[in-house]
């Protein structure tokens, strides 16, 4: 298992990836119709166009990818930092692909320049970034409108 930066080649199979894991995973927690939103929107042309300006990673084996994950800037902000995309598929969950994409993400150039960094947590995911030190941003455990818990963590 090795961890690279994404490749325009791997728009396909990281949107193929997403929407597995979302039909599979997060089907637990959220209306098939809201998924397939997401889905629609996590096209290999919008991956490949917000590989332009965050750092996209992929986890291999072989020529498989396993997972996914990227960092950006929170709204162009030099000091804070947001984490996006992040999906395992779901036959490698709870297999460390996720720890090893957290790992790269918080090594990362836009993690180290940070102070703080933010992540739009989906309800399936929540416990997976509480164990990377993640919490409620300013303590409010709600839903925001896209159904996701907005987490920080301070540097």
């Amino acid at each position: 298992m090795e961890i690279r930066k994404f490749k325009p080649e791997d728009a396909q199979a990281v949107s193929d990836l997403i929407a597995v894991t979302m039909r599979t995973t997060n089907i637990k927690d959220y209306p098939a119709e809201l998924l397939e939103q997401g889905i629609a929107y996590l096209t290999p042309e919008t991956l490949i166009q917000r590989s332009g300006w965050m750092h996209s990673y992929v986890v291999c084996e072989g020529d498989q990818i396993l997972g996914c994950g990227s960092i950006g800037p929170y709204w162009g902000k030099e000091d804070e930092s947001s984490l996006f995309t992040i999906f395992v598929h779901p036959d490698m969950q709870g297999k460390g692909v996720g720890r090893l994409i957290m790992e790269t993400l918080e090594k990362d150039e836009f993690f180290l320049r940070a102070k703080r960094i933010e992540i739009p947590a989906s309800i399936t995911a929540l416990d997976f970034y509480k164990k990377f030190g993640y919490d409620h941003k300013d303590g409010l455990a709600e839903l925001d409108e896209e159904q996701h818990y907005k987490l920080e963590k301070f540097r």
